[in-house]
């Protein structure tokens, strides 16, 4: 059982006392009649191949609160997307394809460029950015929820408990963040434990109780690929198009949203999914790829709030956080004892000394380049360029679901 324990800037909705997963659920039909709710999947092909993905179906298929269901599939020929949709049919939910790879969606993302819309490269951003597009377009759901596709111990109630916050209406939630603890015989989450949170805390120390750490301080998985939010989130919030997708999310709610709407839920008991390789020599690849852009977003989220990031300041951080890194991590060492699990301190301190590097590369990239990658716009600003880009984008998705075998 989790504790109860309320801290930091927002709201932690916990695991307390016996599963209610029939209960959530009641709840969610009924609210559902007056606040529906779509659930967005940025979904690989090669993600259908694994056992996550039927498991996952598996689970859906028993939910009976969601209006739509939103598939945004990328990497995929036109057989393989055929072969999704036939995958997908399962689903007793409206559920809808989007073509990542197919010419008509391609071409809007075309006559954006043209317009000076960046829509940022193929990625998972980019794909949650045009299913959030599509759920606008349709104007029929007032929540959209979105989570990962290689989930291997997914079950119903991990969705249950991410849309319940903000899809009540005798909540005030307006975004809602997963979380849970990756634990198997050992501690994973190495990306959040010995990144995210001493390179905030780093940055505490060297700038001070700055509001949008203390913010990102107040997540305990900031890192989770899972989140709901109200429709007209979606349509003001811009998404960033590298690896650091869940911290820019997170910048974007920190702006857009007051800090009592905003909750994390405790999600499951047990979380497995993928684990990402950690390249330590290799700054474009895994762990260390993610590193460097999840440590450029916070840079420049910074920057924007009027923090000054200087040259001195940069060529202290990687100092800083290492010294931190190594006390977080004893912190989790006497954890994982404590609990009769493995914990290698060598392997653990191998991965804090590469993002220590990751964190000095990415400064340096910050420096040669504040600015960075531009972030992909908000569908309001879309609509402004384009007034009827909803109905083209739909109009593209319901062609490619009615005409590709």
């Amino acid at each position: 059982m989790s504790d109860f324990h309320q801290s930091g800037a927002i709201a932690t909705l916990h695991r307390l006392g016996s599963p209610n997963l029939e209960s959530l659920e009641a709840e969610l039909e009924k609210v559902a009649a007056i606040r529906p709710v779509a659930l967005v999947l940025p979904c690989l092909y090669s993600e259908l191949e694994t056992p996550a993905m039927p498991q996952i179906a598996e689970e859906l298929r028993q939910v009976r609160y969601l209006r739509e269901v939103v598939v945004a599939l990328g990497r995929a020929s036109e057989e393989q997307f055929g072969q999704a949709r036939a995958f997908f049919a399962q689903l007793p939910q409206k559920t809808t394809l989007i073509w990542i790879d197919g010419s008509r969606v391609q071409g809007i993302l075309r006559e954006m460029e043209e317009k000076g819309l960046t829509v940022g490269p193929d990625g998972k951003g980019r794909s949650a950015w045009l299913a959030y597009g599509y759920v606008l377009g349709r104007a029929e759901c007032d929540v959209i929820a979105l989570h990962d596709c290689d989930i291997v111990s997914y079950r119903r109630e991990l969705l249950a408990r991410l849309v319940y916050p903000v899809a009540n209406p005798k909540l005030v939630f307006e975004f809602c963040k997963g979380y849970y603890s990756r634990v198997t015989d050992r501690l994973h989450g190495r990306a959040t434990r010995l990144l995210v949170t001493p390179l905030v805390r780093a940055l505490q120390r060297m700038v001070g109780q700055q509001a949008f750490l203390m913010f990102m301080d107040s997540f305990r998985y900031p890192l989770a690929g899972e989140f709901a939010m109200i429709a007209d989130l979606a349509r003001v919030n811009r998404i960033p198009g590298d690896w650091g997708l869940e911290v820019g999310v997170l910048a974007e709610v920190y702006r857009n949203v007051a800090p009592g709407r905003v909750c994390q839920a405790d999600l499951s008991d047990a979380y497995e999914h993928k684990h990402q390789a950690l390249s330590a020599e290799d700054p474009k690849k895994g762990l260390m790829r993610m590193a460097v852009d999840i440590t450029k977003s916070i840079l420049r989220t910074l920057a924007e709030e009027g923090v000054p990031i200087s040259d001195g300041l940069l060529k202290s951080l990687p100092v800083t956080y290492l010294r931190t890194a190594r006390e977080v991590m004893a912190r989790y060492q006497s954890d994982a004892y404590i609990n009769s699990l493995i914990f290698d301190q060598h392997e653990e301190g191998q991965a804090v000394e590469a993002f220590a590097r990751a964190v000095r590369l990415a400064s340096d990239e910050y420096l040669s380049d504040p600015v960075g990658l531009p972030l992909i716009p908000t569908w309001n600003r879309a609509v402004a360029a384009i007034p009827d880009i909803f109905d083209r984008l739909l109009a593209a998705v319901e062609k490619d679901n009615s005409s590709t075998a």
